[in-house]
Parts: C-alpha cells; structure tokens; sequence
C-alpha cells in the first residue's frame, strides 16, 4: 500500500517519472531474484553454522 502511495504523490509531482517507474518496475524486481536467493542461501548457511557452533553447549544443557 505504501509504494502505491508513493507512486500516487510522484504521479501528481512529475508524471512522466511515474510512468517511467511503472514500467521498469518488474525488469528491476525480475533482476533482483537472484540477488535474494543469495540472501536466503547466506542466511541459511549462516544459520546452519551457528547451529553446529552452539551444538555443544545446547547438549550439555548450557542453552537454557
């Protein structure tokens, strides 16, 4: 709601801009996919990392 918002006070300040936004909108949105994949590959890698890290002490019951 708040990008169409946005977009609704661009449209009003400078239409071709606006125009211009809804048009490359999906190839920048098509574009950024890869880039969010990566960020969940990270995340889970990270994640899986400190899992093994803190296994030990979440064994010995030091995690509580």
């Amino acid at each position: 709601m708040a990008k169409f918002l946005l977009w609704l006070i661009l449209l009003i300040l400078c239409w071709p801009l606006a125009f211009l936004v809804l048009l490359l909108y999906p190839i920048i949105w098509l574009l950024s996919i890869p880039l969010r994949l990566i960020g969940i590959t990270v995340n889970a890698g990270l994640g899986l990392f400190k899992a093994l890290i803190t296994l030990p002490a979440r064994a010995l019951g030091g995690g509580r």
